[in-house]
């Protein structure tokens, strides 16, 4: 039996934890092969966010949302704002799409054309401008932009032109704004991406200033990679802004957070609950990134959000005084039990009780079910364009 921690403070600190939902997550989305559209999807940025706004309404835990532009570009910002808010969650990170044009087949903001690269880096801005106009703090980048063949451009010139971009977007920002410079190990670029790891982002960051912060994105990694350890280096320089939070088989398949890996996912959080960096005002960004292909759209963000949760109250579970003292002692096996107790513990009846304090349902999954949301939105948005993933 592992020693409880303090449970009140345990279940402050539940109650206080945030996660940003995307907005992309509750349109059509797929494969390469084939997109499943399902009804009730979302048609307009307006629709997605109250898809958002019922998550937190039965997770108690979910205030903001993600936008994504163009995807959910609008005539007025304010106003989307405003809206959000009269549902009770805010705006929050705003992501750029530098992959989707045709320009871009040779990259966004280090494409050898300056033309190209002008009109890349001028998103990038248009972006802060949606941050002035919503009161969002992130600026989120994520470049696609890499080459598949050895010599097809330079390596090195690929670096200063990307870092001039981003000097651009970073001198832009306003006070209490800041980048979140996301990674990813490859795709679609194959023989070299050119931010394709957590250090090549650190390293950007580092050279901008303190308003850059490293996203990582879960999935981004090669097979193997010890996620936990570039979470608590990250963390030790103060340099983690963001989570993507996703789960992945292969690469990156943008599943519900903890599907293929809980394990991986508490140990994760056990380094953020490590580092006292869990409460938000510590500004660390935990939001999902999926894009769900064949399964319905609020019940898996719902199930995501609750999934982090769980490896959460997991990692606050951790009896760390034992771990640490078996730590000193060279206890391997003692010190790796503390570990195991606190994740083989089932704390689905701790979350259940935190909810029913807030006053929400103890299973959020059962009562969005049982709320008749999915069959209104199924018979209110039939017919007319549905918004899917890059739409």
């Amino acid at each position: 039996m592992i020693a409880v921690p303090d449970l009140s403070a345990v279940k402050q600190a539940l109650a206080a934890q945030r996660i940003e939902t995307p907005s992309w997550a509750f349109g059509n989305s797929g494969t390469r092969f084939k997109v499943f559209a399902q009804p009730g999807v979302p048609r307009t940025p307006e629709e997605k966010i109250a898809d958002a706004a019922t998550v937190n309404r039965f997770t108690g835990a979910a205030p903001s949302v993600a936008l994504h532009i163009p995807w959910d570009r609008v005539d007025d910002y304010a106003a989307l704002a405003r809206y959000a808010g009269d549902l009770g969650v805010s705006v929050g990170a705003i992501n750029t799409n530098v992959f989707q044009d045709d320009d871009y087949k040779l990259g966004s903001v280090t494409n050898p054309d300056p033309g190209i690269r002008r009109k890349a880096t001028d998103h990038l801005l248009e972006a802060v401008a949606v941050m002035d106009a919503t009161g969002s703090r992130d600026l989120k980048l994520w470049f696609s932009d890499g080459i598949n063949y050895p010599g097809q451009d330079d390596l090195r010139d690929r670096q200063d032109r990307l870092a001039t971009a981003l000097r651009e977007a970073y001198d832009r920002l306003g006070d209490d704004q800041r980048i979140l410079l996301e990674y990813k190990l490859f795709e679609p670029a194959f023989y070299a991406t050119d931010v394709p790891d957590w250090g090549t982002s650190f390293a950007h960051c580092v050279e901008l200033g303190p308003k850059a912060t490293v996203c990582i994105d879960t999935g981004h990694h090669a097979p193997g990679t010890n996620i936990e350890f570039i979470v608590a280096f990250l963390l030790r320089q103060d340099r983690l802004g963001a989570f993507d939070f996703n789960s992945r088989f292969y690469a990156d398949d943008d599943l519900m957070a903890g599907a293929a890996d809980p394990f991986q996912l508490f140990r994760i959080m056990y380094e953020i609950v490590r580092a006292d960096a869990l409460d938000p005002a510590r500004g660390i960004n935990f939001m999902l990134d999926q894009c769900h292909n064949i399964e319905a759209k609020i019940p898996a963000v719902i199930r995501s959000v609750m999934n982090v949760q769980e490896a959460t109250a997991k990692a606050l579970l951790v009896d760390r005084a034992a771990l640490a003292a078996a730590q000193r002692s060279g206890g391997v096996l003692e010190a790796n039990a503390v570990f195991m107790d606190a994740y083989n513990t089932d704390v689905r009846p701790l979350l259940a009780e935190v909810r029913a304090d807030q006053g929400l349902d103890p299973d959020p999954v059962a009562a969005y079910k049982r709320s008749g949301y999915q069959e209104r939105i199924t018979a209110d948005r039939a017919g007319g364009e549905q918004a899917g993933w890059g739409a």
